[in-house]
């Protein structure tokens, strides 16, 4: 893979990803996997498979519609999970920062979000912790968002994607802008502190005029984060099955991200990644993701420790996601004892991710707590970096992505992706 290719490579937004994963022989005790591990500061996320739709670009692990019993069971099955985990990593675990995601989380009703919260807590420990919830423009009704701020929450995104209907038509998501207006209106009313808004460029049909459109609607709001995504056409997914002509598509994407920095960075955002744009000071939080653990809950949530990652198994398709629910909820409880699908990294891994998960920011590189961490440096570890900053692309002392780099994030990372991972991932059947 050549850094020079396309700037649009893939969204390295986990590393290695989940297609690199295998099966664990034998299955690793979650007790023994978590024993050395720090057991403080950790990230804990819950993840519901469920949303009211499939959405064209959304290669996420989700069922549009389940049958109500199986939404029940579901959560019957997330409380005994939450125990086993619970038990496992021992009492003196805590945690700095929640998350609740998908699919919708708000596709439940209030009264199976109130039953989520409890086991939320009693997984976690939630109460004055960050929590961040993800919602969609036709959940983000008035009784459930009153049941995230009742239990804390106090982060809501909410995918919008475009502020046109024809265009959110175009990427395979039939919202109507009045729907949308309400949700941001019932969120704004729950007072929950951040509201995050989620767009897309590079959508068919869309031109800098209509994108200015979505970024000015947007901002009428004053939403405290924006994240921007630009649109990828992944195999097994709504707009895969299209056939679609896309010349000059990376140019086109180009040219309306680079829109959007000025216009936001115009209205007071400072940019923290390709995609995140802040206008207030983040939560104090004492996790970092370079450094700390996560323990997910949920069929599609993972998990990872500083040399293991573990999930349940990955799927794309319709057909293929509902064959791992079902299985996930025909388990015993004993079984979430155990981690049996993952990626064990080695020390070069380690620092791999380290680097990535750190360069991938505006911040870039801490080289001091690289050092701390791993006794070596960076830049004597990973010298292809001298071919970044040979392209303009990083600071001489290869720990700031410049600004054209930061426009090429998804190309660095999958080029920074080792051998090992990029054949286990070649490797990967698509389900």
């Amino acid at each position: 893979m050549k850094v020079d290719d396309s700037p649009y490579q893939g969204y390295l937004y986990a590393y290695p990803h989940k297609t690199a994963y295998r099966r664990l022989e034998p299955r690793r005790a979650l007790s023994e996997v978590w024993r050395d591990e720090p057991r403080d500061a950790l990230f804990g996320y819950v993840h519901v498979p469920f949303c009211e739709m499939r959405c064209g670009f959304c290669n996420l692990f989700t069922r549009a519609n389940p049958a109500a019993d199986q939404v029940t069971a579901y959560l019957a099955q997330l409380r005994r999970q939450a125990a086993a985990v619970r038990e496992s990593l021992g009492e003196d675990v805590t945690f700095a920062q929640l998350a609740i995601g998908g699919g919708t989380p708000t596709y439940l009703t209030a009264s199976e979000l109130s039953s989520l919260f409890e086991i939320l807590s009693a997984g976690f420990g939630a109460g004055s912790l960050p929590l961040s919830v993800e919602t969609s423009p036709a959940t983000a009704t008035p009784d459930r968002l009153a049941v995230l701020a009742a239990f804390g929450a106090t982060r809501v995104s909410m995918g919008v994607q475009s502020f046109i209907d024809a265009e959110a038509r175009a990427a395979g998501r039939p919202q109507r802008i009045g729907e949308v207006m309400r949700a941001l209106e019932v969120i704004r009313a729950a007072a929950i502190p951040v509201l995050n808004v989620d767009l897309i460029y590079g959508i068919d049909g869309q031109t800098p005029a209509s994108w200015q459109r979505s970024l000015e609607a947007a901002l009428e709001w004053r939403p405290e984060e924006l994240y921007l995504y630009p649109l990828y056409v992944r195999p097994l997914t709504g707009l895969g099955r299209r056939e679609h002509g896309r010349d000059g598509w990376d140019r086109q994407r180009q040219e309306l991200y680079w829109q959007a920095v000025s216009v936001l960075s115009g209205a007071g955002y400072s940019q923290l990644s390709m995609r995140q744009f802040r206008r207030l000071a983040p939560d104090k939080s004492d996790y970092c993701c370079q450094d700390d653990g996560m323990v997910g809950l949920g069929c599609g949530a993972r998990s990872y420790t500083s040399a293991l990652h573990y999930s349940f198994d990955y799927a794309v398709g319709i057909s293929e996601v509902r064959a791992v629910i079902d299985d996930y909820l025909a388990r015993p409880a004993d079984d979430f004892r155990y981690a049996e699908i993952g990626f064990e990294l080695s020390a070069a891994e380690q620092r791999r991710r380290w680097l990535l998960k750190s360069l991938l920011r505006a911040e870039g590189v801490d080289a001091f707590a690289y050092r701390d961490r791993f006794g070596s440096a960076h830049v004597d570890d990973f010298p292809q970096l001298g071919e970044l900053v040979s392209r303009g692309w990083l600071s001489d002392d290869r720990c700031v992505l410049t600004a054209a780099g930061l426009a090429r994030s998804d190309a660095i990372g999958p080029w920074l992706v080792s051998g090992p991972v990029r054949e286990a991932m070649g490797a990967y059947v698509p389900r």
